[in-house]
């Protein structure tokens, strides 16, 4: 006769405004209490607040004649839209946990630059 292990099943919960967002890089650091705070930012360049343009004798919209703020080409904004605090031990299981994911993301990197001369040569690609 076979034995079969206890079973324990997690139910998720979504908050009612849930959204994933698309992050490109991280800031924080370890709190005094020893936590690890990740803040998760969207790195793009500024939008402007103000664009001035000549208007052209015929009432057309001419070149661009000023920006505002000045130095909008010298800066960069980091967009944090949310955080995690996270203790020693979840930081660990965190990481465990990401290296497993970027391991099948290698996988499959790997799998579609072994498929792909062979479909490109055929005139196929991928397709959702």
């Amino acid at each position: 006769m076979s034995h079969k292990n206890p079973e324990f099943k997690f139910k998720y919960i979504f908050v009612d405004g849930y959204n994933p967002v698309y992050v490109n890089g991280a800031h924080g650091g370890v709190t005094p209490r020893g936590e690890l705070v990740v803040n998760f930012y969207l790195e793009r360049q500024p939008l402007p607040h103000a664009i001035t343009h000549e208007l052209n004798p015929n009432g057309t919209i001419g070149n661009e004649a000023g920006v505002e703020p000045g130095d909008l080409n010298k800066s960069l904004v980091r967009f944090i839209s949310n955080g995690v605090v996270l203790t020693s031990q979840t930081a660990r299981e965190l990481h465990y946990w990401l290296g497993e994911k970027i391991k099948e993301m290698d996988a499959m990197e790997q799998a579609k630059a072994t498929l792909q001369p062979g479909m490109q040569a055929e005139g196929k690609g991928f397709s959702h």
